[in-house]
C-alpha cells in the first residue's frame, strides 16, 4: 500500500531487562466521517480525517514471563481476554516471538464513546512493547484482526483513513482547540450501524495541502459525520449535548465523532474553549467534559 508509512523500528530506544516503558494512548477524533460503501462481508468502507487529541489512557508495560493486565481504576474496563489491550499484546506477542509482559492500564477516557479508547489503547500497547522489546511495529494490515481503528492509531498524528482503516495517508492539519463532552451513555457500533439510512456516500473533498486553520475549517464545514443521524435517533442523549455545546460559547463547528456519543465542539482559541467546557460541566455535572486540543503530525 504506497499511502501507508512504513513499519518503524520501535523508537530506537533499547530498554534493559526488567525495565519499564509508558505510552498514552490519545483519543482519536474523526473531525469528519463519511461511509462510502458497504462490503459483501458486512463490513463498511470508510472515508474519515482522524486527528489525536491530548486527552489520553495511560499504559505502562514490563518485562515479564507471561502476559497478564491489570487495570486501574479497577472495574473500568474488563480485565480479562476480551480487554482489546491485552489481545492486542499477545497478537503482537506472535507477530514478534515474544511469550509476555506485564500490562497496567489507567483508564481516563470513556467506554464505547466513538474515540477510540480501546483501540488507541491496543496501539499504546503494542507501541510500548515495541520499545521494550526492541522490536518493528508491525504494518497496518497485521492489525486489522484487532479491529479497523487499531491501524490509524499506532502511530498519534492526524490522518485520513480510508477502506476499513488501513489505507492511511497523512494530513496537514493544524491545531484545533476542542471541547469533548460525554454523557456517559455507552454507544454500542454495531447499533448505530445497524440504523445506517445508507452507505454508498459521497468521499471526502480533496484535502487541504497546507495547515491554515481557515482553509482547513471551511473545509471541514464541508463535510459530515454520516453515522450521527443514526446514532442521534438511537441514542437521544447526544442531541443533548450536542445542543449544550452549540449553546456554550460561539464554537465553530459542533459534530459527533465516530459511532457516537462524544460531541466535540471546535472553538477559536483555547481559552474560549476551557470556558465552555467550565460552563457545561457545572450545568451537566454527570457528564464527561473537557478542553483540549488536537496533536499536529
Amino acid at each position: 500500500m504506497p499511502d501507508m508509512p512504513p513499519a518503524e523500528k520501535g523508537n530506537g530506544i533499547p530498554v534493559a531487562e526488567g525495565g519499564h516503558v509508558v505510552e498514552q494512548a490519545p483519543a482519536k477524533i474523526n473531525l469528519a466521517l463519511h461511509v462510502t460503501a458497504r462490503r459483501e462481508n458486512g463490513y463498511h468502507e470508510l472515508d474519515s480525517l482522524v486527528a489525536p487529541a491530548a486527552v489520553a489512557d495511560l499504559i505502562e508495560v514490563r518485562a515479564a514471563e507471561a502476559f497478564s493486565l491489570v487495570v486501574t481504576p479497577e472495574g473500568a474496563v474488563p480485565a480479562g481476554r476480551d480487554n482489546i489491550a491485552l489481545r492486542a499484546a499477545m497478537h503482537y506477542g506472535r507477530l514478534v516471538g515474544r511469550k509476555g509482559a506485564r500490562i497496567r492500564l489507567e483508564k481516563r477516557l470513556p467506554v464505547a464513546a466513538g474515540i477510540g479508547g480501546g483501540s488507541s489503547d491496543a496501539a499504546a500497547v503494542i507501541r510500548a512493547l515495541s520499545r521494550l522489546w526492541n522490536t518493528p511495529l508491525p504494518p497496518a494490515e497485521a492489525l486489522l484482526p484487532l479491529g479497523a481503528d487499531v491501524p490509524v492509531c499506532l502511530t498519534p498524528r492526524p490522518w485520513r483513513m480510508r477502506g476499513v482503516g488501513e489505507r492511511l495517508t497523512p494530513a496537514p492539519l493544524p491545531r484545533f482547540d476542542l471541547v469533548l463532552v460525554n454523557p456517559r451513555r455507552p454507544v454500542p457500533t454495531g447499533a448505530v450501524f445497524r440504523r445506517l439510512a445508507r452507505a454508498d456516500n459521497p468521499p471526502l473533498p480533496p484535502l487541504p495541502q497546507e495547515p491554515r486553520r481557515e482553509i482547513w475549517f471551511d473545509w471541514l464545514s464541508r463535510t459530515r459525520n454520516d453515522l450521527e443521524p443514526a446514532a442521534r435517533a438511537a441514542f437521544p442523549e447526544i442531541g443533548a449535548v450536542a445542543a449544550a455545546l452549540e449553546g456554550c460559547g460561539a464554537p465553530l463547528l459542533v459534530r459527533m465523532s465516530g459511532s457516537g456519543g462524544t460531541v466535540f465542539a471546535i472553538h477559536a482559541d483555547a481559552r474560549a474553549a476551557q470556558r465552555a467546557a467550565e460552563m457545561i460541566r457545572a450545568a451537566c455535572p454527570g457528564w464527561w467534559v473537557v478542553a483540549t486540543h488536537t496533536l499536529e503530525g
